[in-house]
């Protein structure tokens, strides 16, 4: 069964572990969404089908927070807080070498490509802008630990972009990271607002993944 941070007649916050899809995709694999429902239908008795959808998506092996709406309206309202950056979505990650600036914002042009995006210029077509700003929270043994805030919500946004400044994710063989028992990226704290009440409700989840 899900890990369950909070629920409410509008919402469901779940603390999705590395490995599993946000949203079904069509095959036998499993999904956080598909688990919320059975979690839905089970805590409240539901005998039927229960709406209940991702507001975002994290790759399957990334792990963190997750908030689904459980009603259509609370997924427009919320979409709508998204598209006017009320959210504040903050990661963690570790990845590789120590990192001349400390702290600063990482600035690209991605393109989707096939299960990746890729480097790009401003006048490219497809061409997304990225911008994420990091800190460097702790350092060892050849590796970095860093707090990430994304700017932005682009496809495979923060495993390029670091990947792109010579310091990819551990784990994130896709993207030039050396081999790890998991990608070790993880969306550890969550802000936004309540799609009925307004009130800015933040949610946290440790990171397991050092």
């Amino acid at each position: 069964m899900p890990n369950v941070l909070f629920y409410d007649n509008h919402l469901l916050v779940l603390d999705k572990p590395a490995g599993i899809l946000t949203q079904p995709d069509g095959s036998s694999t499993p999904s956080l969404e598909e688990e919320g429902k059975q979690w839905i239908k089970e805590k409240f008795a539901r005998p039927g089908n229960v709406f209940l959808e991702a507001a975002h998506r994290l790759d399957k092996p990334v792990s963190g927070i997750v908030l689904f709406a459980r009603t259509s309206k609370a997924l427009s309202r919320l979409n709508a807080s998204q598209r006017e950056k009320k959210w504040k979505k903050e990661y963690l990650a570790w990845v590789s070498g120590s990192l001349e600036k400390k702290e600063g914002t990482l600035t690209h042009y991605l393109v989707h490509g096939s299960f990746r995006a890729h480097l790009s210029h401003p006048e490219d077509p497809g061409a997304k802008k990225c911008l994420l700003s990091y800190r460097v929270t702790e350092e060892e043994k050849g590796r970095s630990l860093i707090h990430i805030e994304l700017q932005t919500g682009r496809y495979h946004q923060i495993r390029a972009q670091l990947a792109a400044i010579g310091h990819p994710i551990l784990g994130d063989l896709k993207y030039g990271g050396i081999d790890f028992p998991r990608l070790a990226l993880h969306h550890f704290r969550l802000s936004f607002p309540h799609p009925t009440t307004q009130k800015i409700l933040i949610f946290a989840s440790p990171f397991g993944g050092s």
